[in-house]
């Protein structure tokens, strides 16, 4: 074991929540910080350039590249889990899709006993980490450190399916995260200038030259030093050895939905039969320690397109990929400096339902196969619409395959575990289907090839769904906020019954937000962060 360091803040993991704690926790120059990171820096390039996001989706250079054990829902189909093992984490690989999710999901978590999570209180931590191309309003903010703008290029096809979503009766909606959620609209991205801006871009760009900030790549955190009902530490592996870093005031844990509360049962907090039979000493009985995973859920309906303006056209063409490639290195335009997802629409599978249960995401591809050996495309032009049921029933568990670090987590989802959940992608894809008979579409359409037209009956679409659905790439809940009894944090994300120790990521979320899962949690980070200073003040 290395010489022991002493900080006043340990945070472990530079993800999307991690990054934003450790940039907040050190820039007043107060408190000595340190970031411990798994995965490497930032340099590959790919994940510079928002369509590169597809090279990095099964890229063990930074991506964990964990699988699901297998789904008994799915024909017992394993679900790949690409996650970010790199500075930013996720939000270093994701579809850089700005979502805040249904302001009625935060005032749900408050109702649920989380104090100060209802959306009037979390509103102005998105707002502080906004820079907003749009300018500031009464829901966005300007200056802060997460660029946030409008798509800078986009194919004829993005307006066709904006105007078919309209034609079918969902009405347009200028601005998911504003207002109203419900209806048809373009989204904003996490890029500025034609350049993903990931959490280490917003956060450690500005923090690169603080001396008391020490960001550690390659550094695997092993386990948390616990003494006498305190964290007082991490223990972590680098290329060169294992190494034991204090903390003075508090560590957080930003591990991510997977990797937090597989370092919390590492270091003993987690259900004590399961930890015993891995041999590991148990320091508190916390059974919701990995419990309560869930996760968003979509399938597809394709088209084949009739004119070659999809971004299958691209991959199947070389003139096409240099043409691209030369559009973004001489103007950052083209392509390239797009994520090929375009226009979404939030609607309700019942309209007896209040808000949005379902977001119908409009790609400007198709694809064969999703897995970890890749993304598959289409070999002709081609495009999807893809229903994805936010408000799953089904609730899974991560837990340890081994007391070895190293090793991956089991993952366990059951999706597809209530009536409610099929019925909800039954409609959606339904939806999506009368999108698509819409007059705006026609001139692209020459036939839908999956799952075909063939395929209209419930029992028909069910067995559908389960052959091709998918994980959406959103899962929360491991280290679940509240106070029921199996919860692992309270509302100031602290873990139960030990001092000095947080947990600050999605895991926290006690119930899925409407939405892409990256913003909500940096806002997550902001708030960690200020709760943090708060209690040290």
């Amino acid at each position: 074991m290395q010489g022991e360091h002493t900080y006043d803040f340990i945070v472990t993991g530079a993800g999307s929540a991690g990054c934003a704690v450790a940039g907040r926790l050190s820039e007043d120059g107060k408190y000595r910080v340190l970031l411990l990171e798994a995965g490497p820096r930032d340099s590959y390039p790919w994940i510079h350039i928002p369509l590169g996001y597809h090279k990095t989706f099964n890229n063990p250079r930074v991506n964990w590249m964990f699988d699901s054990e297998p789904e008994p829902e799915l024909n017992d189909r394993i679900m790949y889990q690409p996650r970010g093992k790199v500075l930013g984490g996720t939000s270093s690989i994701n579809g850089m899709v700005y979502m805040r999710g249904n302001s009625a999901d935060y005032d749900e978590w408050r109702q649920r006993g989380c104090e100060g999570w209802d959306y009037d209180s979390v509103l102005p931590y998105f707002k502080r980490a906004e820079d907003n191309g749009r300018g500031p309003d009464p829901f966005h903010g300007s200056g802060g450190p997460l660029k946030v703008s409008d798509h800078a290029w986009q194919p004829t096809l993005a307006k066709a399916m904006h105007d078919a979503a309209v034609e079918a009766g969902i009405p347009a909606n200028p601005d998911f995260n504003g207002a109203n959620q419900e209806g048809v609209g373009y989204y904003q991205t996490t890029i500025s200038r034609s350049r993903r801006w990931s959490s280490a871009r917003a956060y450690l760009g500005p923090a690169k030259n603080r001396k008391n900030l020490t960001i550690a790549t390659s550094a695997h955190a092993t386990r948390l030093l616990i003494e006498n009902g305190r964290c007082v530490g991490v223990e972590y592996r680098t290329p060169d050895g294992p190494v034991q870093a204090r903390a003075s005031r508090e560590v957080i844990v930003s591990g991510g939905v997977y990797g937090s509360p597989q370092l919390l049962m590492l270091s003993g907090l987690g259900p004590a039969e399961h930890l015993k039979q891995h041999g590991i000493a148990v320091v508190r009985d916390m059974p919701g320690v990995g419990s309560h995973l869930h996760d968003h859920f979509n399938t597809y309906v394709a088209y084949k397109c009739a004119q070659p303006v999809t971004m299958n056209d691209l991959v199947n063409s070389l003139p096409r990929r240099i043409l691209a490639a030369a559009q973004y290195a001489f103007g950052r335009t083209g392509p390239l400096a797009s994520m090929g997802l375009y226009v979404g629409a939030m609607v309700r599978s019942d309209r007896r339902l209040e808000r949005p249960d379902l977001q119908i995401n409009m790609f400007a591809w198709a694809i064969r196969e999703r897995s970890r050996h890749g993304v598959v495309p289409q070999p002709f032009s081609a495009f999807g619409l893809s229903p994805v049921h936010l408000r799953p029933d089904g609730r899974g568990t991560v837990r340890l395959k081994s007391p070895d670090p190293l090793a991956p987590p089991e993952i366990r989802f059951n999706f597809l575990k209530s009536a409610n959940d099929y019925h909800a992608l039954i409609q959606g894809m339904r939806i999506c289907r009368e999108i698509a008979r819409q007059p705006a579409l026609k001139p692209f359409i020459v036939e839908e090839i999956l799952p075909g037209p063939q395929v209209v009956e419930d029992a028909d679409l069910k067995a559908d769904i389960r052959a091709r659905g998918v994980s959406n790439l959103h899962p929360v809940g491991t280290c679940r906020m509240g106070r029921e009894v199996d919860a692992v944090v309270d509302p100031q994300l602290r873990v139960h019954g030990i001092d000095g120790l947080r947990v600050a990521d999605a895991s926290i979320m006690p119930s899925i937000v409407a939405g892409n899962t990256n913003a909500p949690s940096i806002m997550i980070g902001e708030k960690c962060a200020d709760m943090v200073r708060s209690a040290a003040a």
